[in-house]
């Protein structure tokens, strides 16, 4: 395991290894007054964070704030395990979220449904968190993590309802999780900067997305850190890509739904045109499907196909 990227003055990245892959989900951290980490992944990651605070001469001990931007396993499924050695920690979370790491039940019947044996393997051991370890934060609150930063919260929906991001003062960048889409790094390496639309269930909205992206433009940020994964420090062309991607996403479901029957059919349908639709991107540029990033893509389309699927579901 290589050393937590440095990104910024007091701000690492540590590669969590999700799904046993490279640079697919990351933890933030802030090396400030109070150290505070931004993201757990699921609870197979928490070894790697461990070590990444290790490798950075930092002890899980003296971790003050766990933030997660929305309670997605892949985002805070690792929580509850985390904090078994952060014991002076308390978790920060979306008000729409707070019972879901209270009782993971519902998160955890969920995971199971859709990857069956796999749960165990990808996600145990989810454990609760007791309300007095969290903190919630509204729309526009603020925590002060040193003499010199002061996190803002803001909500920011359209990935999924308990969602929100945190402007990050010092660089004028904004942690986003999944609202302003997935950066594949493997590419950037290639020199090509992709940028796509999280349309994961059951919450996506792409109304609310567009409206989050908006919000972001308003803030004149000057850097994104995203959940999948690292830092963009061009995010006029992040709001470009992801709002003409999603018009995509939105018109190859819409086409699948008309032509499908069955819900599982639809979403196979889409999740084929997508893939095509990037494949055709990508060939373009000099990039065949034979690309190590094709294994983290097509992951991330047969989730956003889903999503999509069930979105238009509900419309309908």
């Amino acid at each position: 395991m290589q050393k937590p990227e440095k990104l910024a003055e007091n701000l690492y990245l540590i590669d969590d290894y999700d799904l046993k892959m490279e640079e697919r989900t990351g933890t933030y951290v802030l090396t400030e007054q109070d150290l505070t980490l931004i993201e757990t992944c699921a609870s197979p990651s928490v070894p790697k964070i461990l070590k990444g605070l290790n490798l950075l001469g930092l002890s899980p001990e003296n971790v003050k704030y766990i933030i997660v931007t929305h309670i997605h396993l892949d985002h805070a499924g690792g929580a509850g395990l985390l904090l078994t050695h952060c014991p002076q920690a308390k978790v920060v979370v979306h008000p729409k979220g707070i019972r879901h790491l209270e009782d993971p039940s519902r998160l955890i019947a969920g995971a199971k449904s859709v990857y069956g044996e796999r749960f165990d393997e990808l996600f145990d051991p989810i454990l609760p968190v007791a309300s007095e370890q969290l903190i919630v934060k509204n729309d526009r609150e603020s925590l002060t993590i040193g003499p010199d930063c002061t996190l803002t919260f803001y909500d920011s929906p359209g990935h999924s309802n308990h969602h929100f991001s945190i402007f990050h003062p010092n660089t004028s960048g904004m942690f986003t999780g999944d609202t302003a889409g997935i950066r594949y790094p493997q590419l950037v390496r290639e020199g090509i900067e992709l940028y796509l639309p999280s349309t994961s269930p059951n919450q996506f909205s792409p109304e609310k997305m567009l409206h989050s992206l908006e919000l972001f433009k308003s803030l004149s940020l000057k850097y994104i850190y995203f959940g999948h994964y690292g830092m963009s420090s061009n995010p006029e062309e992040v709001y470009k890509q992801v709002e003409d991607w999603l018009k995509v996403f939105l018109e190859e479901a819409e086409s699948a739904f008309l032509e499908g029957n069955e819900f599982l059919e639809k979403v196979f349908m889409t999740t084929e045109r997508l893939q095509n639709r990037v494949a055709i991107y990508l060939l373009e540029k000099g990039i065949d499907r034979n690309h190590q990033a094709f294994e983290i893509l097509s992951l991330d389309l047969s989730v956003s196909a889903m999503g999509l699927i069930d979105y238009l579901q509900k419309r309908k």
